[in-house]
């Protein structure tokens, strides 16, 4: 029997980087049920890659600075990049994507579906501009970026009118077509509610040719911990990537949760940091990678980049474990719901939304 969220439910390889060219996978117009699909190919000594536990996060990476970044984390050790079409960066993402020797088969590259582009007919077109603008000729991971569909091609001045004719449904089964397709590894979804999710796994594992989401990215950090939400993915074997680990290092939140402190200078986290003799960053992102979430950092300084590669040789005692899960905020720094005029709100059900999250099970 299958478990469901109901609607009140809620390592890295050292590398040293030279180029490679790409050519698109030719459309498909089969449309035979997935386990018959012809898959990406990969060298036979070498099996298919699963998402490592870190990489780079590439929003708020501007222009040459997002090149420069992949090739410092290239050069680091890093073998997966979280980019998106919203950045407004694939171009020079792929700039630097193309200075890599190894084979593609040896990193992960996750994009990420933008909310004007939900119309079934604009969600292939959409995911061959990013892998155009990536130089790659496949993802490793696509998301739906928000449950949200814009009106594509809104008036001047009008960015983000709702398109309420387009359910998140309509989109997923045209992304599941991506799959089949070989234009992506897998698909999952970002930013979802517990509700919202509940739609997709209702479907995707009833429907023939469905395919259910590979990993679920949202925010969570020290500050919005989740766990309950985290645990249950964990459990269903759907991956969580954490964007912004860091919590509220991100400058898209200054004046957010102004009382809360940056958790650089949060004195829990300073003390514990200085008792492993390692910086602030590695402890809270050596805290996301034990809690078994995939976690993102994003930053365009080689230094730090670096820095938080570090954070794979963090470990925590049982004890500090529980003590860190004591400083839970349930703050949440990431919410366009207003300025979106989404109805209902985004994050229904979850800490930081309009509700606390509840577990509850049902039987297909």
């Amino acid at each position: 029997m299958l478990n469901t969220l109901t609607a009140a439910l809620t390592c890295c390889l050292l590398l040293t980087i030279p180029a490679h060219t790409f050519s698109l996978p030719p459309i498909l117009t089969s449309n035979e049920d997935h386990d018959h699909q012809k898959p990406i190919k990969h060298p036979k000594h070498h099996p298919p890659l699963d998402i490592p536990f870190i990489g780079l996060g590439l929003w708020n990476s501007k222009g040459s600075d997002a090149t420069h970044a992949v090739d410092a984390a290239f050069g680091t050790g890093y073998i997966h990049f979280d980019s998106a079409a919203a950045y407004s960066n694939e171009e020079y993402v792929g700039s630097g994507l193309t200075n890599v020797s190894i084979p593609r088969s040896s990193y992960w590259i996750t994009s990420k579906l933008w909310n004007t582009a939900h119309q079934p007919s604009l969600v292939e077109p959409a995911l061959r501009k990013t892998l155009s603008d990536l130089q790659t000729p496949y993802l490793d991971l696509y998301l739906m970026h928000w449950p949200v569909a814009f009106v594509p091609n809104p008036p001047k001045g009008r960015n983000s009118i709702i398109d309420q004719d387009t359910s998140i449904l309509n989109t997923w089964r045209a992304m599941e077509s991506l799959v089949h397709k070989n234009l992506t590894r897998y698909i999952g979804v970002s930013n979802f509610s517990p509700r919202q999710l509940d739609t997709i796994l209702a479907a995707c594992k009833t429907e023939k040719g469905g395919i259910c989401p590979y990993a679920h990215e949202f925010e969570t950090h020290p500050y919005l911990q989740q766990t309950e939400f985290v645990e249950w993915h964990l459990k269903h074997d759907i991956k969580v990537i954490a964007y912004s680990p860091l919590a509220n290092l991100n400058p898209t939140y200054n004046g957010t949760h102004s009382d809360v402190p940056s958790i650089l200078e949060d004195p829990f986290w300073q003390d514990l940091a200085a008792n492993k003799s390692i910086t602030v960053p590695q402890a809270v992102l050596g805290w996301g990678i034990q809690r078994g979430t995939v976690v993102i950092p994003k930053s365009v300084h080689a230094k730090r980049i670096k820095e938080n590669l570090g954070a794979v040789d963090v470990n925590f005692t049982g004890l500090e474990m529980a003590r860190i899960a004591e400083e839970d905020r349930r703050v949440r720094f990431n919410d366009p719901t207003k300025g979106w005029g989404v109805e209902p709100p985004l994050f229904e059900g979850l800490d930081g939304g309009s509700n606390r999250f509840v577990v509850e099970q049902e039987e297909l």
